[in-house]
């Protein structure tokens, strides 16, 4: 049930952070993965990771690594075409590329308000749209977002960010209502306080992060492999009767 064998995952943002491990533990389930982000040398450290992942369970990982700047609308079908050319068709696809400029409402600039609903909101519907015919024509295929805590719940300095991210939550659902009817689920995954690149700021103040913790059931923020578990079962025929899901992966963060 949990199988990705034969089957091939995008990742957007696959060259750190959430995208990178999502890459990990797809490919340990089975799956091929088409690794994209613009930073050659950290996609190829992705690589790195996935085949040392494989050779601790014995498993072979088939990788693709795709250079490319998502920030371009205008590239997206020429990206999905050389996405496609490694297996003829993808069948799960995460949108997990994203921006946060952290900024007070005051500070905001038409061009960084533009950039973040850009690449957070726009480009995942826009890339979704170019894989979803060979879903439909098979019936089956998966697509995972990247919400938010601030999906549902204002912070400081993250008006633009926060509008994309609830953005991506009622895309989700709005995904679920025009592609689940042809066999095809579209939930999204809303993390905590993960330690990536974007969430830097957070984790460079140990106060700061040690009170976000105690804010959470659990007592304690997320480890990057938290997030193994549910991309695996949104990616997988586990969750085929699951779709338009905003699903929070945050300790218990917004159960208190």
């Amino acid at each position: 049930m949990f199988s990705l064998n034969g089957k091939t995952a995008v990742v957007t943002g696959a060259s750190s952070g959430i995208g990178r491990q999502q890459c990990i533990a797809l490919a340990g389930a089975g799956a091929s993965i088409v690794l994209i982000g613009r930073r050659q040398e950290a996609l190829q450290e992705t690589v790195r990771l996935i085949n040392e992942r494989g050779v601790a369970t014995g498993a072979t990982a088939h990788t693709h690594v795709v250079s490319w700047d998502l920030t371009d609308r205008d590239t997206l079908q020429a990206l999905a075409a050389a996405c496609t050319s490694f297996s003829g068709g993808i069948d799960i696809l995460c949108n997990t590329a994203g921006i946060n400029h952290r900024q007070a409402a005051g500070d905001i600039t038409y061009e960084s308000w533009d950039s973040t609903l850009n690449l957070n909101l726009a480009v995942p519907f826009f890339l979704a749209r170019e894989f979803i015919p060979h879903m439909q024509q098979q019936g089956w295929g998966k697509i995972i977002n990247v919400a938010s805590l601030q999906s549902r719940q204002a912070f400081a300095n993250g008006l633009a960010y926060g509008a994309s991210k609830g953005g991506i939550a009622q895309m989700t659902r709005a995904m679920a209502e025009s592609w689940s009817r042809h066999g095809i689920s579209c939930n999204a995954i809303a993390p905590g306080f993960f330690p990536t690149e974007l969430t830097a700021p957070v984790f460079a103040n140990p106060e700061h992060s040690d009170a976000l913790a105690q804010r959470t059931a659990i007592k304690r923020n997320g480890d990057m492999q938290d997030l193994e578990g549910v991309t695996v079962f949104f990616a997988s025929h586990a969750s085929d009767y699951i779709t338009g899901q905003i699903l929070y992966v945050d300790g218990g963060f917004t159960a208190l």
